[in-house]
């Protein structure tokens, strides 16, 4: 009966964990990253050394749990990319993926040697576990913290946090042959890697294809389709192992192939997702604290403290500044990419590695990696928001989006039905302003549904659907977020949309209906300031171009590079009638385009 018994507590006791772990996501919307901390420390309260007693050195379940929770982290990762957003950043993004990662483990590795008394490539394998950012940490505390990062700066931590995992996860597994084997060559390892990313890369294409297509075509049970892409997620991530490709880079991929793809319950997938990664991550971190000896750390942890500063102001700093010298980042934005480099349960399932294969001192890279993510997370994590604003990386943001209810059609995949709350400062209400690409269908006033002619005028209150393409849904929440109110029209005001100092005239006049001279069609928004400007443009100056009016909305080494457009005001003089139906068809197509922004 004691057996029966133990068995029930520990059912008890995971139960009350996983209760935890999903009211904590209430709280990590306001603490971020470091809030997973609490995890780790349950995890050593509970351990041997801790008043919990529980003897815990199941090194190989732990590295299986780390590994799916992993594949399942950047699953959700590339999910929730747009490739849009992100191939313009592609270079950049590799670049310090591979390159990046690389300079950070031969700058470490030094300190990690003279600090810890080890050989070089033992050295050099305490640089490449602590060398990548994690995924996890980096996209939960940019959501958590409310951050709208500027569209170049954003989508190069989100490509290279989701990109650089399989490498250092190839890097750490080449060192760890070295040592046990004691042989290898350059041409080996070069060889290695070019054959686990190209295989990775066909499994992730072939296998988010596949899922693609049975997703659209097998008529599956409603609320099976989500528990079968995560499923579909590890299969990939396994398929790749086993043939000796990378699973990390795999599921990435496959998650941005089904993710920039039509889909049936797109939003019901991404929604279960995230809460699988969030208890993914939470078991990672419990399993992780277990392992952890506190009286162990003692010996290494001044060493490792060293190594942790090195690490996050010299090591992180030089390779990014030396990897984006060759593409147009200026020092701010490089600067707040190097402190965005956050270690998190990766480097301590890396460090998980040397243990699992019986290396000496296993458990010194498993020590180190401990005191680097606890320091990481602490400092930078918390330090974050503060950081992006006053390097002027984060661009203003609303208040959190309206709560946005989306259904889908069955029958096809092109449209979707996305419910609102009709706010009465939205945008939709002031101005009338909805995107060509969507329709109103039916209006919900007083428990009644109505057709939107019969509706007419729709009122604050009301309970707006619409049909749109299920990618571009959630760009509809701009419209339905409360204004703020202005006695005034401020020449400060950001603008009805955000888009890049970069984008040219003629892009503009394409898109909003706007009337531009052809001979400066192929003139960039900064560049028209620089022209019509006898003086060097400041944050909140404004030009008229047609019927709206550009605001500098962010400015960067005497140049504009974020520019707000504004639709007329209520009050302001407006173009005829017809001009203005075309604004108002055509103002939201620019929408798509910045929505990331």
């Amino acid at each position: 009966m004691a057996s029966l018994d133990s068995v029930s507590l520990a059912i008890l006791l995971g139960a009350i964990l996983v209760m935890a772990g999903i009211l904590s996501s209430l709280l990590a919307l306001r603490f971020g990253a470091p809030l997973l901390l609490v995890f780790l420390f349950i995890g050593m309260l509970a351990g041997d050394s801790g008043p919990g007693g529980l003897s815990f050195s199941d090194v190989q379940n732990t590295y299986l749990v780390g590994s799916a929770a992993l594949a399942l982290i950047l699953f959700d990762g590339g999910l929730k990319t747009r490739f849009q957003s992100i191939r313009t950043v592609l270079a950049p993004s590799m670049v310090l993926a591979t390159l990046g990662v690389l300079l950070t483990a031969l700058v470490t590795a030094p300190v990690a040697r003279y600090a810890l008394d080890l050989n070089w490539t033992e050295a050099l394998l305490i640089g490449a576990v602590v060398a990548s950012t994690d995924a996890a940490a980096v996209f939960l505390l940019v959501h958590a913290q409310g951050l709208r990062l500027r569209p170049r700066v954003g989508a190069t931590l989100e490509a290279e946090s989701g990109t650089n995992d399989p490498f250092a996860v190839f890097l750490t597994l080449m060192l760890v042959e070295l040592i046990s084997v004691g042989d290898s060559s350059v041409w080996h390892v070069v060889m290695e890697f070019l054959r686990e990313s190209m295989l990775g890369g066909i499994v992730g294409v072939i296998g988010g294809r596949l899922v693609v297509v049975a997703l659209n075509r097998v008529a599956l049970p409603q609320g099976l389709h989500a528990p079968f892409v995560t499923t579909a997620a590890l299969v990939i991530f396994g398929v790749a192992q086993i043939f000796h490709a990378s699973g990390f880079l795999a599921v990435y991929l496959a998650g941005i192939i089904i993710g920039n793809h039509p889909t049936r319950a797109h939003s019901s997938v991404v929604t279960f997702l995230d809460a699988a990664t969030w208890l993914a991550q939470i078991v990672m971190f419990v399993l992780l604290g277990l392992l952890v000896s506190p009286y162990r750390l003692m010996d290494s942890a001044l060493p490792a403290v060293l190594v942790a500063f090195v690490l996050m102001l010299g090591a992180r700093p030089l390779a990014v500044f030396l990897c984006l010298a060759p593409f147009p980042f200026n020092w701010r934005e490089k600067l707040f990419i190097a402190w965005t480099g956050l270690r998190g349960a990766v480097a301590i399932f890396l460090a998980s590695i040397p243990m699992l294969v019986g290396l000496s001192k296993a458990y010194l890279y498993f020590d180190v990696a401990f005191v680097v993510v606890i320091i990481s997370l602490l400092l930078q994590g918390w330090t974050l928001a503060p950081a992006a604003r006053r390097l002027h990386v984060a661009l203003p943001r609303a208040d959190r989006g309206p709560r946005r209810v989306e259904l889908d059609l069955p029958g096809q995949l092109e449209q979707q039905l996305v419910g609102y709350a009709v706010r009465p400062t939205s945008l939709f209400l002031r101005r009338g302003l909805i995107p060509s690409w969507s329709k109103p269908t039916l209006v919900i006033r007083n428990e009644k549904i109505l057709t939107p002619a019969e509706a007419e005028p729709i009122e604050a209150g009301d309970y707006l659907y619409l049909l749109a393409p299920p990618e571009k849904a959630e760009a509809l929440d701009r419209f339905f977020v409360d204004m703020q109110p202005m006695a005034s029209p401020d020449p400060h005001l950001l603008g009805d949309f955000l888009v890049s100092g970069e984008t040219s005239l003629g892009d503009i006049a394409q898109i909003y209906g706007v009337s531009v001279d052809p001979a400066a069609a192929e003139l960039t928004l900064a560049d028209y300031f620089d022209v019509h400007l006898d003086r060097a443009p400041k944050e909140g100056a404004t030009l008229p171009l047609d019927a709206i009016v550009l605001v500098a909305r962010n400015i960067s080494q005497g140049r504009v590079n974020a520019v707000g457009l504004r639709l007329p005001q209520d009050g302001e003089e407006r173009p005829p009638p017809s001009r203005m139906g075309t604004l108002k068809q055509k103002a939201a197509k620019a929408w798509s385009a910045v929505a990331g922004t």
